[in-house]
């Protein structure tokens, strides 16, 4: 892999590198890195992988090549300028604003119910005021840094958004901004780290924030398309306009706030109308008429209130009203240009009571039908571009995630949707992946690019076994089918506990803990009944136990050794039917000919299955089974070895008596 950056280092072609748990992926980039002549940025998706980076590979790899280098390399982590303390918001910030510390989240208590309100405000001013004791310390003013920390609420009434910073020349605090000091440390660094976040954001906003850099090397690169899609989506809600009037009132005629409040009103009854979901014949006339009011309102504040100056009585609090009223005009006339490129939707919880009390957030949401434009035209322009990630070669073959990020194909890309089923896959380092070009120069004149599968150090084959209960019956109605159900208990009880469970929704979750503990011994830990850390820390300490929990923990959860080594999923993790983005997308490909279903939904059960499988063996040690009590995953002809393809090459079985007897041979182990 080493090898591989660095010829693309020297060729200018990009490169997507497959490479599996326990590769050493990181420092197989961060090494050739260090003879690149500037800074080079690695991003990653999670605050998990960037805290490895800093705290321990890097540090590692500085020490190694001082000698080599004559010099020890240097390092910075460039974060988004909300995660730093805001001495000039933190001047304004008082215990006497309750508006702004408590319902700047989004959302604002129902009318009639605000009691409970104002212990939190009093509970927000003690925590404002540590912040305040704790900024005449910190040398960073890095929220992560903060020990113990704060809430988000808290959070937000010290931090200012890049949109509202008035910029440092006009900022009173300007010469002392944490923000703008970390920018100045990345600057002088030979090896920056960010996040997928704030590069999209860089991306969008001209390449000005993430210091300039020949080589950008992306970690965890199967996220990177969704998190450009989210730096990308706007969205409006009542409350949103009315923070917007409260903040732009000292600086308009009340008539014109009052138009704003109006507009507001009338989106709060367009959502209440509209049912939630994808809006495929244009937005309903409410929801229309609320955004022809905004713009025309929001145009008019800002004209009233003008350029931000320096000598304004109050610079930072002019911006913030400016930025507000700015994102809501943007957002009110991109939805009602009803763009092709757009898709739109209302989203309301998925049921009463999931917000907090008395409260039912709706907002209407634009978000771009695709970013691989975005992507082509902003992301590899004058740097070499390095992806990769442990599920980028979906079925064998690179093509779905070069299309996804962007990249042309050296051949027209099948319309239908993956890969044929049948292609080989690589689990050597071989540098031409199967089905994939070694040196791709594509027919439409985009950039270059290679890839390469590096395999694992795993055995997968030796270490674990993929078992597949074909005998049940295909999944119906969500939840836990009773099938699935005894199924679950079987092979539990065969290992005796020790099982990660991942459930394509809460109530299957619930379901399957329920069963367990009602018809064994066995602990089950479930997500949501105590927070995420403390759970997974407590399943690999309690060796006996089991967890079981949604999406979150198909990615992310590192538990080798024998705490964990059976991992059951319930079914096949297809996008829900009425999630927006991927339905308006596989519609797109529906309306072109082809299928929606191959094109869309199945690339996006192939990484979250391949994710999700990935949680079992996490070191060469690691033994177990990974279940999968869906029978389509055997029975379904195409996309059902479409997926396994994509899976590492564990040992293969459809037994369910195999399976049982390697779990119980594991427990006496």
């Amino acid at each position: 892999m080493a090898s591989a950056i660095t010829a693309s280092i020297a060729s200018g072609d990009h490169l997507l590198v497959q490479a599996g748990t326990g590769t050493g992926k990181s420092l197989a980039y961060l090494a050739p890195a260090l003879t690149v002549d500037g800074p080079v940025v690695i991003s990653t998706a999670t605050l998990a992988l960037q805290s490895q980076l800093v705290e321990h590979d890097l540090p590692r790899l500085a020490t190694a090549v001082e000698p080599v280098l004559g010099r020890r390399p240097t390092f910075a982590v460039l974060k988004g300028r909300h995660h730093y303390l805001c001495l000039a918001r933190l001047e304004n910030s008082t215990e006497d604003e309750p508006e702004d510390a408590l319902f700047d989240v989004g959302d604002q208590p129902a009318r009639g119910a605000p009691v409970k309100w104002l212990g939190e405000a009093g509970r927000l001013g003690k925590q404002v005021e540590r912040l305040r004791d704790w900024a005449m310390e910190t040398e960073t003013g890095d929220r992560d840094e903060l020990d113990p920390g704060v809430d988000d609420q808290a959070w937000r009434l010290v931090s200012m958004p890049a949109r509202e910073c008035v910029g440092a020349n006009r900022c009173p605090y300007g010469g002392e901004c944490f923000a703008e000091a970390s920018r100045a440390r990345a600057r002088e660094a030979d090896i920056v780290v960010t996040n997928h976040s704030l590069l999209a954001v860089d991306m969008l906003a001209g390449r000005h924030i993430v210091p300039p850099h020949k080589l950008l090397v992306v970690d965890e690169a199967h996220e990177l398309a969704d998190r450009v899609s989210s730096a990308a989506q706007a969205e409006l809600t009542p409350e949103s306009i009315d923070r917007a009037a409260r903040r732009a009132r000292p600086l308009l005629p009340p008539e014109l706030a009052e138009r704003l409040i109006e507009a507001g009103d009338l989106l709060a009854v367009g959502l209440a109308e509209a049912p939630a979901g994808r809006l495929t014949t244009g937005l309903p006339d409410p929801l229309q008429q609320a955004c022809t009011l905004l713009d025309g309102a929001t145009r008019a504040a800002l004209e009233k209130i003008g350029d931000v100056k320096a000598d304004d009585p109050d610079p930072v609090r002019k911006q913030q009203a400016k930025a507000v009223l700015d994102e809501i005009s943007k957002t009110a006339q991109r939805l009602l240009e009803e763009a092709d490129h757009d898709v739109a939707w209302v989203e309301k919880p998925d049921r009463p009571g999931q917000d907090r009390p008395g409260q039912q957030r709706r907002a209407l949401v634009v978000a771009p039908l695709s970013v691989a434009g975005t992507l082509a035209t902003h992301l590899y322009d004058d740097r070499t571009v390095v992806a990769t990630s442990a599920t980028l070669a979906l079925g064998g073959r690179f093509d779905t995630v070069a299309r996804a990020l962007g990249l042309d194909l050296p051949t027209p890309p099948d319309r239908n949707g993956p890969a044929p089923v049948g292609t080989a896959r690589t689990g050597t380092a071989n540098p031409v992946a199967a089905g994939a070009a070694a040196a791709a120069t594509p027919a439409s004149g985009g950039p270059g690019w290679r890839s390469l599968d590096v395999g694992s150090p795993f055995d997968y084959p030796k270490q674990g076994i993929l078992y597949v209960a074909a005998h049940l019956p295909r999944p119906a109605a969500s939840g836990l089918p009773a099938a699935a159900g005894e199924e679950l208990l079987a092979l539990m009880g065969a290992l005796g506990g020790r099982t990660l469970g991942l459930f394509s929704s809460r109530r299957a979750a619930l379901q399957a803990a329920e069963l367990v503990r009602a018809r064994t011994d066995l602990t089950v830990l479930l997500q949501g009944e105590e927070a995420l850390p403390l759970l997974v820390r407590r399943f690999r300490e309690e060796k006996a136990s089991s967890l079981f929990g949604v999406m979150s923990l198909w990615q992310g959860v590192d538990v080798p050794g024998d705490a964990c080594q059976l991992v059951v999923i319930d079914r096949l993790p297809f996008p829900r039917p009425d999630e927006p983005l991927a339905a308006a997308r596989a519609a797109a490909v529906d309306a072109a000919g082809g299928s929606g279903f191959a094109s869309v939904s199945v690339p996006i059960a192939a990484v979250r299955l391949a994710q999700g499988v990935g949680r079992l063996i996490r070191s060469t040690g690691d033994r177990g089974v990974v279940a999968v009590l869906d029978s389509r995953l055997e029975t379904a002809r195409g996309y059902g070895a479409f997926l396994r393809q994509s899976l590492p090459p564990f040992w293969y079985t459809t037994r369910p008596d195999v399976a049982r007897g390697a779990l119980q041979r594991l427990n006496l182990s």
